[in-house]
């Protein structure tokens, strides 16, 4: 019978590795440097407020000539492309965590949504989209009030 050492990081690793794949991430290996990973996707907070939708997106190292937004059969999608930054022969990796290539995100706009109002924002790495409601949304009573009989 052979002992093996406990060790309570590959135990940590083992849940990360189970939760990523849930999420359908690539599995982490501790001892391993990663290579780059090309399918990465913006993570993103979608916000309502009686006038609009607002769907804020982080892209950092991302320029604003490198990303698109468009809208198409009530889809909204988002999409662009992190450049790796070029290799500097004098330096040695020791991880590389940040993911390059292209990304895309794709949204079903609510039905109140006024497609043709749409404005989006780039500063500072985040994207700003805001998506005005229709005019006759706004003016719909929020509650109704049942009588119970």
């Amino acid at each position: 019978m052979n002992l093996v050492k406990w060790n309570p990081f590959r135990e940590l690793e083992d849940v990360s590795n189970r939760l990523n794949s849930l999420f359908g991430r690539l599995p982490v290996k501790a001892d391993i440097v990663q290579e780059m990973v090309t399918d990465w996707a913006p993570i993103v907070d979608i916000s309502e407020t009686d006038a609009a939708y607002v769907i804020k997106g982080e892209i950092p190292g991302v320029k604003k000539e490198d990303v698109k937004v468009t809208i198409e059969d009530g889809m909204l999608t988002m999409r662009g492309e992190r450049k790796q930054e070029k290799e500097d022969k004098d330096e040695k990796y020791h991880r590389i965590e940040r993911s390059y290539g292209s990304f895309m995100r794709s949204f079903r706009l609510p039905d109140d949504a006024d497609e043709s109002a749409i404005k989006a924002e780039f500063k500072d790495g985040l994207i700003c989209v805001t998506l005005p409601k229709s005019e006759q949304a706004k003016n719909k009573p929020k509650a109704i009030e049942v009588a119970i009989s």
